[in-house]
């Protein structure tokens, strides 16, 4: 019963009222703060979240860019030998047919040759591995001939074409 008296003494008493005022304030305050790291930590995690997600697929891209890169030699390789005359029909039934697979494959992948011939020389597409003088009807630093086929995956120049440009003084 005393401390019962005690509390409704203190309730009537206004230093005790004030106190408790400022202790919820307080209280209050220290929440809100609280609150907000909360918040600012829930958003740190989602950048990081969606920073893992891109370094993820960065890292899946270099890789199948490296696999790509492996397998385009094998596809100049085919493309060569069927440039020349087979001495078999079948053979070459089979070349083609080994050709078509792969670029199935580099397409499905989203990779897609790309040809420069008849073009203005362009360095962010292809690569000169030669000169050729210019003929009638050729302006110089016209690309005449391609050596091997360029490559993009996406938007991105994978490989350069390698290519034979006309020039006045070879």
């Amino acid at each position: 019963m005393e401390q019962a008296q005690q509390t409704a003494a203190a309730q009537d008493d206004p230093a005790s009222q004030t106190d408790a005022s400022a202790e919820l304030a307080a209280a209050k305050a220290k929440a809100e703060e609280n609150y907000n790291k909360f918040l600012y930590a829930m958003a740190d995690f989602e950048n990081y979240k969606k920073r893992i997600e891109r370094q993820f697929a960065d890292i899946a891209t270099a890789g199948k860019r490296t696999l790509i890169e492996r397998l385009l030699p094998v596809v100049d390789n085919l493309e060569r030998a069927l440039a020349h005359d087979a001495d078999s029909t079948v053979t070459r039934k089979g070349l083609e047919q080994t050709l078509r697979g792969f670029e199935a494959v580099l397409a499905g992948e989203g990779v897609r040759a790309f040809s420069v011939a008849g073009e203005r020389f362009d360095p962010n597409l292809a690569e000169a591995i030669g000169t050729r003088a210019v003929e009638p009807g050729v302006e110089e630093d016209t690309i005449v001939e391609e050596a091997e086929r360029g490559y993009k995956y996406g938007d991105e120049v994978l490989r350069p074409a390698k290519v034979i440009v006309a020039k006045s003084n070879p």
